[in-house]
């Protein structure tokens, strides 16, 4: 923020209006809704959501719409306004050996339980832009998909291996403090692991 800048509360609510016009662009256009982006951008609002650590796909979507598609100050957006809200709970641990996976791929281990699952992926695209996109007609939507099964649950290959004997198990020493909760307490140096890890996962 500029400080040693005339022009005072004029000048900001003009830099309002610019913003505005600037997001909306040309009228003559139909404007993007929240749930165009929520539906048709889940990559974009999944990131914001993993980054803002808010799950909530509407406000994330509303991010990015405010932000004109900027993700970094979508994040922004989301994060400051989690930081207006009472902490109600705590979330519990997911049992991930439950959860149905969407893609499921493994390098090291060739025959998962429950096999290895492609999913929606861009690795196979050649990196080649669909001009289809352009008249507004997805191309591979047309295409009719062959009837799956939806995939079972997945137990984690580390519990397989556990049963085997092959991890070395740490158990939780009595007295463990929590970890810090970077997006309530501010980072501070020099930081544990845990604190670390949060930080790289937070972008």
């Amino acid at each position: 923020m500029y400080v040693a800048v005339k022009g005072g509360e004029t000048a900001i609510l003009n830099s309002y209006r610019l913003l505005a016009e600037q997001r909306r662009g040309d009228p003559q256009e139909p404007e993007l809704s929240v749930a165009q982006i929520r539906q048709q951008m889940k990559l974009a609002v999944d990131r914001v959501m993993t980054e803002g650590s808010v799950y909530d796909p509407e406000l994330a979507a509303l991010a990015i719409k405010q932000a004109a598609g900027d993700l970094v100050e979508a994040i922004f957006l989301l994060r400051a306004f989690r930081a207006t809200l009472p902490r109600l709970g705590t979330t519990r641990a997911l049992d991930t050996a439950r959860m149905r996976p969407d893609r499921r791929i493994s390098a090291t281990f060739k025959d998962l339980p429950g096999g290895q699952i492609l999913g929606p992926t861009y690795d196979y695209t050649q990196r080649l832009l669909d001009f289809t996109l352009l008249a507004n007609r997805d191309a591979g939507a047309t295409d009719s998909l062959t009837a799956v099964e939806a995939p079972a649950p997945s137990p984690r290959v580390v519990d397989l291996l556990n049963q085997e004997g092959l991890i070395e198990t740490h158990p939780v020493p009595e007295g463990d403090p929590d970890p810090v909760d970077l997006t309530r307490e501010p980072l501070r140096f020099p930081a544990d692991r845990a604190t670390r890890l949060q930080n790289l996962a937070r972008g």
